[in-house]
C-alpha cells in the first residue's frame, strides 16, 4: 500500500522565519557563499533581497519545523512583459518530491499573481533541469525565450 503524502500548509514566510527555508533553497544553491549556513542565508535574504520586493512562500508539514518546499519570488514591471510575478527559485527537498508540495506552491503563486493584477508569471530554469521543465510544462507554462548571461569579474 502506497503511503499518502501528508497535507502541507502553504504560507508566506515572514522575515524572522526565513532560516526555516534554508534547507530547501540549499538544494538549488549549495556552494554559493550566501548558503554557508542558515543565519548567513537569512541575513542575505532579509537585508539584500526583501528590500527589493523579494518574498518567500513555503510548504510546511505539521511535525517539521523547516519547509519541505519553497519558492522565492518578486513582482516586476517590464516594457516587454508588463506586470509579472517572477519566480526566482522553486524547489522541493529531494525526499519530498512527487508529493504535491510544489503543486501547492505553484497554485499559490498563480493565485497571488492574479490577486496583484499581474499579466504573466515567469521563471528561468537551468537548461539541464528536465524534471523541473516537465513540471512547468505540466502546469501550463511555455518555453518562449533563451536567457543569456555574462559574468562581470
Amino acid at each position: 500500500m502506497d503511503k499518502q503524502p501528508q497535507v502541507a500548509q502553504v504560507i508566506e514566510v515572514a522575515p524572522e522565519d526565513t532560516a526555516r527555508t534554508y534547507a530547501a533553497f540549499c538544494v538549488l544553491r549549495e556552494g554559493c557563499a550566501i548558503m554557508a549556513n542558515p543565519e548567513k542565508f537569512a541575513s542575505w535574504v532579509n537585508e539584500k533581497q526583501r528590500p527589493e520586493g523579494y518574498r518567500i512562500v513555503a510548504a510546511f508539514l505539521p511535525e517539521m519545523p523547516d519547509a519541505v518546499a519553497a519558492a522565492g519570488f518578486r513582482v516586476h514591471c517590464m516594457l516587454s512583459r508588463g506586470l509579472m510575478l517572477y519566480v526566482d527559485d522553486l524547489v522541493t527537498l529531494p525526499e519530498h518530491r512527487s508529493s504535491g508540495y510544489a503543486d501547492l506552491i505553484f497554485a499559490w503563486l498563480v493565485k497571488e499573481a492574479r490577486r496583484l493584477g499581474c499579466e504573466q508569471l515567469h521563471l528561468d530554469s537551468g537548461h539541464a533541469r528536465h524534471d523541473a521543465h516537465r513540471f512547468y510544462l505540466k502546469h501550463g507554462m511555455v518555453i518562449n525565450a533563451h536567457h543569456f548571461s555574462m559574468p562581470l569579474d
